[in-house]
């Protein structure tokens, strides 16, 4: 991800936010989303390679059946807000 001509987007279907892909190894590493004007982030602890990370147990979780709004609502919440790219 040092590379940023490496760094692929793609958006799903409801097109709120970016998954950045390695394009070398596929991974998704982090998903960003703009909301109201800022740019929020979340980044995934299982693209790095830091074995004795504690991490708790995954979790099953689905987001079927949530509106945008609450999409929305949910990742201004959660995720890191006011992320930058160098």
């Amino acid at each position: 991800m040092r590379d940023p001509q490496r760094v692929s987007r793609y958006r799903f279907g409801t097109a709120t936010a970016d998954f950045h892909i390695c394009s070398d190894c596929g991974v998704v590493p982090l998903v960003s989303s703009e909301i109201d004007g800022r740019l929020y982030a979340v980044v995934s602890v299982n693209a790095f390679e830091t074995p004795d990370l504690p991490i708790s147990a995954a979790l099953d979780v689905s987001f079927d059946g949530e509106s945008e709004a609450e999409r929305l609502a949910r990742r201004a919440r959660n995720w890191i807000a006011d992320v930058g790219f160098v």
